[in-house]
């Protein structure tokens, strides 16, 4: 059973959370349940799944990409003190498609929580569906970042 957008019309795949278009919340029927195995990709290219409440819990934030790239549901914990985003290998949450800037955006710990900076990208960084030059990071937030949405976890 195919599920139609409810913001764009899009048609998704029979188990899809996430339109694959625009990225929002596909909603069910009632009784209906919905599930999303969260992983991280080791040094060597292997998935593991993890319970992403307990990172948190844990680390305090995560990033877990909710779209784009085949990779819905991988996760990164928030630990460091700044964390890059960018299409070059070196970066923290790396992000391998060409609408995304090698050095993209930057996320720094700053005194009153966590920010999310975009370094001058082409495409540009979204949260909650808006361009931002700096944004201090709230749970649930979504990041944009090129063709990627991500989800922001924080305590």
């Amino acid at each position: 059973m195919a599920l139609h957008c409810q913001e764009c019309s899009f048609v998704n795949p029979e188990g899809a959370n996430y339109c694959l278009k625009c990225g929002a919340h596909l909603s069910r029927e009632s009784g209906e349940e919905t599930s999303t195995i969260t992983y991280e990709v080791d040094e060597t290219g292997d998935f593991h799944p993890i319970d992403v409440e307990e990172l948190v819990e844990k680390e305090g934030a995560a990033l877990v990409i909710r779209s784009g790239g085949g990779r819905s549901g991988e996760s990164f914990h928030l630990g460091e003190e700044r964390m890059s985003i960018g299409r070059t290998p070196d970066a923290t949450v790396f992000l391998d498609d060409v609408t995304v800037s090698r050095n993209h955006a930057l996320l720094v710990r700053r005194r009153d929580g966590l920010y999310i900076d975009d370094l001058g990208s082409l495409n540009g960084t979204y949260v909650n569906r808006r361009r931002i030059e700096s944004h201090r990071l709230e749970d649930g937030d979504e990041i944009q970042v090129g063709k990627y949405k991500l989800a922001y976890l924080g305590r």
